[in-house]
């Protein structure tokens, strides 16, 4: 795949990802694409080494779209954790 098929994906796992774990999070727009594109590549780094699963590089592929959701919300989780889960 190429980088605007990563950033779309990115953006797109990243939205998933906020609205299974609804919440209000600094960042904004830019925010859930950065936390969703290093989510697509942790969870398919994750599948192919310790899974033993391969990504392939299509973009409608089930597996490729299910380790970019959980990586974002791994990470989603992890940056609630760390910064706090809403502003006051």
């Amino acid at each position: 795949m190429g980088i605007i098929s990563w950033i779309t994906l990115g953006l797109m796992a990243g939205a998933l990802a906020k609205l299974v774990l609804p919440g209000r999070d600094p960042g904004g727009i830019m925010g859930t694409t950065l936390i969703g594109i290093t989510g697509a590549l942790i969870g398919s780094w994750f599948c192919e080494k310790l899974l033993d699963k391969p990504i392939e590089a299509h973009f409608f592929d089930l597996t490729t779209w299910g380790s970019a959701i959980g990586g974002s919300l791994v990470l989603l989780i992890a940056y609630r954790i760390v910064f706090g889960h809403s502003r006051d």
